[in-house]
């Protein structure tokens, strides 16, 4: 496991995500992943299991201060008056006095930006959040909210698998210090048939999804969030610390980004992408 460090934070390179995770599951799941060794968990107010979440780590018994823990503020919170109050709600039900990690989870247009990001630099002043950044921000956006923002922005989350070329988004976020953490990595199970991750991976005596997380995290400033509800699935997306890609490799898994194939696109919700 290797860290991703950027403006101060922290980040371990792989996470364990908690996407339309039930309650039950997550709680059972955040235990399996911190069992596993994980150490990066990533939750949302909108999947209603930010307490299932924070119970998995209770139980565990991973000391809290081990565990980089990253949630996300719902659209209708971006207003001054409740951004924080929602941030509070979120450490109540998962039991802790901080996040290591806020993020906005989609940009709103309805709400002016720099009255959320006035809003988030406040929550992360006031200590409940150590570190805050966005998702799902196209590179105007990055670039505005990085303008408007007092307190340094360590990450994106986008969704980013080698199905889905982000080269636009990594060189903005780059160029700002960023780091890119990738929701949806395996592209909702699809890298799992491509041919070309398949052949890879059997040189490397490793399954196409390992290889599409390595891939990931062998890029400069990117962090995978994997989610699975089955606990082999999990310890295998772990195990992707042990090989490397090569150069050839890695070029050819690029090619595949052409592709363009983009899993998580909501009406309403999605910007215009880059």
């Amino acid at each position: 496991m290797h860290n991703v460090d950027v403006h101060g934070a922290s980040i371990p390179a792989l996470g364990f995500g908690t996407f339309e995770l039930d309650n039950p599951d997550a709680r059972r799941m955040v235990k399996a992943a911190l069992d596993i060794g994980y150490r990066h968990i990533d939750t949302a107010q909108i999947y209603k299991n930010e307490q299932a979440v924070g119970q998995g780590i209770a139980d565990s018994g991973v000391p809290r201060d081990d565990i980089f823990l990253t949630t996300k503020v719902w659209i209708n919170r971006f207003n001054q008056a409740e951004l924080a109050a929602s941030v509070f709600a979120s450490l109540q039900r998962l039991g802790t006095d901080y996040v290591d990690l806020l993020l906005l989870h989609w940009p709103n247009p309805r709400v002016p930006l720099a009255e959320t990001i006035a809003a988030i630099n406040q929550v992360q002043r006031d200590g409940l959040a150590r570190h805050i950044g966005i998702s799902n921000f196209t590179t105007g956006l990055i670039s505005e909210a990085v303008r408007l923002s007092e307190v340094p922005l360590v990450t994106n989350q986008v969704e980013y698998h080698p199905l889905l070329n982000q080269d636009k988004v990594l060189d903005c976020l780059r160029a700002q210090g960023m780091s890119l953490t990738a929701y949806s990595p395996l592209a909702q199970g699809e890298v799992f048939s491509d041919p070309v991750l398949q052949r890879i991976a059997q040189s490397h005596d490793k399954h196409a999804g390992q290889v599409a997380l390595r891939w990931l995290v062998q890029q400069d400033g990117v962090i995978a969030i994997p989610r699975t509800s089955n606990a082999e699935h999990a310890q295998a997306n772990f195990e992707v610390f042990d090989f490397e890609l090569s150069a050839d490799d890695m070029q050819a898994i690029n090619q595949l980004t052409r592709q363009n194939r983009r899993t998580i696109n909501p009406d309403g919700l999605a910007p215009d992408w880059d």
